[in-house]
């Protein structure tokens, strides 16, 4: 089974907590703090790998976490860090944000990796906020707490070639004839529901990947069958080869099959018909093609198409086939490129995360907010240091103004998710 879409949640590890302890040994009753720092979490990072071609194994395991960071220790002994998680991905996998569908990774090598969560950051302990002043911190930081997310995974072949044309046109016995690879054939439509890939070993010593893609259909680029899923595929080749049933034994035009193919790459991405395009004429072995490779000839040359009459099955034409391939990729324009439009993920600040205001009562207020609820989830609120950047927090983020906008009055409660308290100037 060939999966080239897989939807999986992902969360990185959470940072270890700083350690509240102090020094203690035979004769030293009133040791310094010697709290350890807590450990970072783990990565979540995604590897393109060769030796995958689909998204299958996504579909029994959706969930991917790494490890927390361990708390600090005493003596200063700080927490291990968390493992990271490293999900490996065939070579073409693009990973979208859910939500958004913005795009946070694009892999296109074997071995890239990209990491797409870093672990939160291990908390420090109380031996980091003694000064002169005050000796005894006995209060450290909390780790942080770090992101999760449902991400889109994408499967794009990548492929220097491409074989397209409509279903049972021989575009499955091209491939076979001329790489290594070994495609169900069968006399009906729609053998293919998944793209092939062969390696091509040209008689001067080059080679270069080609792909069976799976045959589209009139509709394609609004979603008929499986038109998007299809073209999908099709992104990424920089050579196609456009089979043609000359023969047309399945009935219909030749030149009308391949205009149609055409309208519908067309439609779906206007680039790609910037593409260097091969006709291959197939099903030459038939007396009745003749006339019709004739006819797409006096077509489609005079538009700069070159027109090659072949039979794949008994491998006749194939190899002028595989030299005009070879020689549009060693003259590949430098103008045709595979950017396409990803819009790339970027991480929220807190800074500009919003937050709310209900009143309730007159003199009840209470305050929501995703920087918020962030802030509190890596500062120990219950310790002298804590509560006061949680003050300092709030005076900056401007919610003590927005506070005395609504009217607060000295006494009056606030309450922030599970913390509540009076509020004084």
């Amino acid at each position: 089974m060939f999966v080239d879409r897989a939807k999986i949640h992902i969360k990185g590890g959470n940072g270890g907590n700083g350690a509240v302890s102090f020094y203690r040994a035979k004769y030293i009753s009133h040791g310094g703090p010697d709290g350890g720092d807590g450990g970072k979490g783990g990565d979540v990072i995604f590897e393109g790998s060769n030796s995958l071609n689909t998204l299958i194994d996504f579909r029994y395991k959706r969930h991917f976490a790494a490890e927390n960071g361990t708390d600090g220790g005493k003596r200063n002994c700080t927490g291990p860090d968390g493992k990271s998680v490293t999900i490996k991905v065939p070579v073409g996998t693009v990973v979208r944000e859910a939500n958004s569908g913005k795009v946070m990774a694009d892999i296109t090598r074997d071995g890239e990796k990209k990491v797409i969560i870093r672990g939160g950051k291990g908390g420090r302990g109380n031996q980091h906020f003694a000064t002169p002043t005050r000796q005894i911190p006995r209060y450290a930081e909390r780790g942080k707490t770090s992101r999760e997310y449902d991400v889109i995974l994408e499967l794009k072949t990548i492929a220097d070639v491409g074989i397209i044309g409509f279903p049972n046109v021989g575009k499955s016995t091209l491939l076979s004839m001329v790489t290594n690879a070994n495609p169900k054939i069968a006399d009906y439509h729609f053998t293919t529901l998944s793209p092939n890939l062969g390696v091509v070993q040209y008689k001067k010593g080059e080679t270069f990947v080609m792909a069976d893609i799976p045959g589209l259909v009139e509709g394609a680029s609004e979603g008929v069958g499986l038109g998007h899923e299809f073209l999908r595929h099709v992104e990424r080749t920089k050579v196609f080869i456009h089979v043609v049933d000359a023969a047309a034994i399945e009935g219909g035009d030749p030149i009308d099959s391949v205009k149609k193919i055409n309208a519908e790459l067309e439609a779906y991405k206007p680039d790609l018909l910037k593409r260097p395009q091969i006709i291959a004429a197939n099903k030459t072995d038939i007396p009745e093609a003749e006339e019709n490779v004739q006819r797409l000839k006096e077509y489609f040359e005079p538009l700069g198409y070159e027109v090659y009459p072949i039979s794949a099955a008994s491998n006749r034409g194939l190899d002028l086939i595989i030299e005009a391939a070879a020689r549009k990729l060693r003259d590949y324009p430098a103008d045709i490129t595979f950017d396409e439009d990803f819009e790339e993920y970027q991480e929220v600040q807190l800074d500009n995360e919003p937050f709310t205001i209900e009143v309730i009562d007159g003199n009840y207020y209470s305050v929501t907010g995703v920087g918020i609820e962030k802030m509190m989830g890596y500062t120990n609120i219950d310790t002298e240091k804590g509560f006061a950047f949680f003050q300092k927090y709030l005076r900056e983020k401007g919610i003590i103004d927005a506070l005395e906008e609504k009217g607060i009055k000295e006494g009056d409660t606030v309450r922030i998710y599970d913390l509540e308290f009076d509020y004084f100037k």
